[in-house]
């Protein structure tokens, strides 16, 4: 942002919809718990009052997992191919690597191949 703020990344925005959930669930009215979360994140009311209401709405927000760089080497034309299936899919290509491993290693172990 050109004023110097920075955007709450996913995860932080998550832990501080959860924190506004935690203070309307103990009964703290939203008005009440903008300034509370105000001075806890150091942001602006206003902002804070923009947790509140989204918890006010929705409840708690999942907060999601951190992800790291992993890099590996395809066959080009595969890499062509995931890149079309994910454009097709409206996916980013990280995602669609992510759910294809997670489904493949939930087929769990195969036996080894024999030689």
């Amino acid at each position: 942002m050109p004023d110097g703020r920075v955007r709450a990344g996913a995860a932080v925005y998550a832990q501080r919809v959860n924190a506004a959930a935690e203070l309307l669930e103990s009964g703290v009215p939203v008005a009440e718990a903008a300034p509370i979360l105000a001075e806890r994140f150091g942001c602006s009311v206003r902002q804070a009052r923009r947790y509140a209401d989204r918890a006010a709405e929705g409840g708690r927000a999942i907060v999601p997992e951190e992800t790291t760089v992993f890099t590996v080497k395809l066959p080009a034309a595969l890499a062509v191919r995931v890149r079309e299936q994910a454009r097709e899919s409206g996916s980013t290509i990280s995602a669609l690597v992510a759910q294809a491993l997670t489904e493949f290693l939930a087929r769990g172990r195969r036996k080894p191949r024999r030689r």
